[in-house]
């Protein structure tokens, strides 16, 4: 059933759900007008997808609009029959979905991810899906999409979030390769998106050394590859061990503290990740070598998103909503928590426990 609106009488409920641009149902954000989904948490009849992440996009719909980069990562994670049909959009480019046009703009994340834009005559809603502003030589730059409504991620929304540049991260981690060249260097990183850009990152500060991927990482990589990301000399950890001392290997984060990680004798754990300005987070992780690298907006680039943007009405999910709900306030925007469920906290889970193929 769909979700109850706010202070609406059941009699009224159809009209409005079919004169908003957008709604909550147990599966997402609905579009009435496009009858479709926009990253919806379960299988359903028509979804636009905003990227391959396993939260955002799962297999089983019936339908799949999408950047043709996040579709070639879902046939590469789910199987090539991981919908019914899948239909690819340039950026940029406008289609007719039901009774509104539909378009695709860069959103900064991860290789082929999208802020989808919904237009009914004059009025413009954009969904961002996740962002960053954060230049990453591994996917297209974020692009604001003026709007009327903007529908916001807020993974770190809380002021304590303020990125550093990821260039300062790497340096650390090639300062503590310099320091202790006799231990393996293994990086915590997520398969889709986190690991290609850290690699880009560690080649764009000189290091021209191979770096070792795990078995879970190669695939994905290897698309990047295909696509025209020069990544430099890559090899696949294999059976390797104590060899590959004073080498940067990078492994899903849930590697870490794995027994696979005890082959190589007395490795640096590094994490990269966002969550590693908190240090509780950086202890569970197992790493003593926390890297704040993230794909995700910090709080400084989520408030000027969303002054970019022009929209006086924003929607804000995933993450700390109410935050960013009152700082909109203050600043002039009306803005609604949409506490949905289904998202994980900007982290690729089904990465966590992956095993070595």
């Amino acid at each position: 059933m769909m979700k109850r609106l706010l202070n609406v009488a059941p009699d009224q409920e159809l009209n409005l759900l079919m004169s908003d641009p957008l709604t909550i149902t147990p599966e997402g954000l609905y579009s009435p007008a496009a009858r479709a989904h926009i990253d919806p948490v379960r299988p359903v009849e028509r979804a636009v997808v905003t990227h391959g992440h396993a939260d955002h996009a799962r297999a089983g719909h019936g339908a799949v609009l999408a950047t043709r980069q996040t579709l070639d990562i879902m046939a590469i994670r789910y199987g090539e029959n991981f919908c019914g049909t899948a239909q690819a959009v340039d950026f940029g480019e406008t289609l007719r979905v039901g009774d509104v046009d539909v378009s695709l703009h860069p959103a900064g994340h991860v290789l082929g991810s999208a802020q989808v834009l919904l237009q009914t005559g004059v009025q413009r809603v954009v969904i961002s899906g996740d962002y960053k502003r954060q230049s990453d030589p591994t996917c297209a730059p974020f692009e604001p999409v003026p709007c009327d409504t903007f529908v916001t991620e807020a993974t770190f929304g809380l002021p304590v979030f303020r990125h550093p540049p990821a260039r300062l991260e790497i340096a650390k981690l090639l300062s503590s390769l310099d320091l202790f060249p006799e231990q393996t260097h293994l990086v915590g990183a997520y398969a889709l998106g986190k690991a290609q850009r850290v690699i880009a990152e560690i080649r764009a500060a000189g290091y021209g050394k191979a770096i070792y991927l795990h078995g879970a990482l190669e695939r994905l990589t290897d698309y990047y590859q295909a696509q025209g990301i020069d990544l430099g000399l890559l090899e696949p950890v294999g059976k390797r061990g104590k060899e590959l001392q004073g080498e940067i290997i990078i492994c899903p984060p849930g590697q870490l503290s794995d027994r696979w990680a005890r082959r190589f004798g007395d490795p640096v754990a590094a994490m990269a990740s966002g969550w590693m300005r908190v240090r509780a987070r950086a202890r569970q992780r197992g790493a003593e070598l926390p890297l704040i690298i993230s794909d995700h907006a910090d709080w400084d680039d989520l408030c000027r998103t969303i002054l970019q943007t022009g929209a006086e009405q924003i929607w804000v999910t995933h993450g700390a909503e109410e935050a960013l709900v009152h700082w909109c306030e203050l600043n002039g925007r009306k803005a609604r928590p949409l506490n949905m469920i289904g998202y994980d906290d900007g982290e690729d889970t089904d990465d966590v426990h992956a095993t070595e193929s």
